[in-house]
């Protein structure tokens, strides 16, 4: 058995998530963030049934309901809304403990991640490191760092890449990152003006060929909670510009008409891509999450693919840690890279073009299938096993 650590280099819910499961393993972890401290997203908060299964045995899925939301029914709809399409997870309650979505923002997993690494392990966790580079061979890798304005290095069996889209691991690699980025800006605005009074699921994504919307229900530190919504802006306004108050109006009272001005608590911007790594190995270094793929938030799978990343790579560096083939890493690159293109990729980018279709007729045919769909229980019932991501992590395993 090698005594040189993993390295995980990250501290978002990929990297934590496989600090703790290697860390629950006996494995030495040490993990590089270059953040002082946990970063504040606010853009990932949706998490399937697997995604909890996977978690649950650490104790983070117990904790996540101290405060996250349950949700069994989701919408797709038009934005005149004679035509909604109504999914209800609990027709899959015979094949997971958890029939609904768990609304909870990235920002308020972190915390519970990190809490139970800290109370239950021996693992390393360094904030304020920032990872410059690497070195490998055969037998180890030799991780280069920056703290405190001084270098330092730490020689590692392996290297975990969980450091984001912009990763430092990966642009270390030759790995290509293949894929493209959506033309317009993902705006997200927060506000707490119940929605749900109106019709609106908690989850629900509204069809219109101009400004599109996603809407989600996330906790807020007390009642009534905050109601999240994403709609598209023109990537050549300026930020300050379309962050304007009387744009992000505008674009609110087009998703709901009221007498009164929108409370809003957050608002941002960021941009969207569709990439994901050729290979999620190179040697002795791993990559996971948004370091191994990026896609749009249209379905809630870029966070739970992470988390998928994480379980399926330690259990297999574990028995590779225990005297296992070295070749379970590559099993581990080609069954998360085919989940990753057949399970999410395709979902999210068939979302989106369901939800921007610009041909009225075409987009209303589309949705009026959604409809029939729905309100068809075999049929339905198909729909929410690949949409909450069972099918596909399924498939993803039998590939050798």
């Amino acid at each position: 058995m090698s005594k040189l650590p993993v390295v995980v280099a990250g501290a978002g819910p990929t990297g934590l998530m496989s600090a703790l499961a290697l860390a629950k393993q006996g494995i030495p972890v040490v993990l590089l963030e270059a953040e002082p401290a946990l970063t504040h997203d606010l853009r990932a908060g949706s998490f399937h049934p697997p995604t909890l299964e996977m978690m649950a045995p650490y104790g983070i899925t117990e904790r996540m309901h101290k405060t996250g939301i349950p949700v069994r029914k989701w919408q797709v709809r038009n934005r005149p809304g004679d035509l909604i399409a109504e999914f209800d997870l609990g027709m899959i309650a015979d094949l997971t403990p958890y029939p609904y979505r768990l609304h909870l923002e990235q920002h308020r997993l972190t915390p519970i991640q990190l809490d139970i690494i800290r109370e239950e392990t021996d693992a390393d966790i360094r904030f304020g490191h920032r990872v410059t580079g690497y070195v490998q061979n055969a037998d180890s890798v030799t991780v280069s760092f920056e703290a405190n304005g001084e270098a330092g290095q730490i020689e590692a069996s392996w290297l975990i890449g969980a450091d984001g889209g912009r990763s430092v691991i990966r642009k270390g690699t030759s790995v290509e990152f293949e894929g493209f980025t959506w033309p317009e800006f993902f705006v997200v605005v927060s506000t707490p003006y119940d929605l749900g009074a109106h019709g609106f699921a908690m989850n629900c994504y509204v069809s219109d060929p101009v400004s599109w919307a996603a809407i989600f229900k996330v906790p807020d530190d007390g009642a009534p909670g905050l109601w999240r919504v994403a709609f598209p802006g023109d990537p050549d306004t300026p930020d300050e510009v379309l962050l304007a108050e009387e744009n992000v109006e505008r674009s609110m009272q087009g998703v709901l008409a009221k007498p009164e001005p929108y409370e809003v608590r957050y608002k941002s911007i960021y941009r969207v891509h569709q990439r994901v790594a050729k290979n999620f190995r190179d040697g002795r270094v791993l990559l996971a999450g948004d370091a191994a793929h990026l896609n749009n938030p249209l379905g809630g799978f870029g966070l739970n693919s992470g988390i998928h990343d994480a379980i399926n790579l330690t259990d297999k560096l574990g028995r590779v840690w225990r005297g296992g083939d070295e070749s379970l890493m590559d099993l581990y690159s080609r069954q998360r890279r085919s989940a990753t293109i057949e399970q999410v990729q395709k979902m999210s980018i068939r979302n989106k073009q369901l939800l921007d279709e610009q041909d009225p007729a075409v987009a209303r045919e589309r949705l009026a299938e959604l409809v029939t769909i729905a309100q068809d229980p075999a049929r339905a019932r198909e729909r929410l096993i690949e949409t909450s991501m069972i099918s596909g992590l399924k498939r993803s395993l039998e590939v050798e």
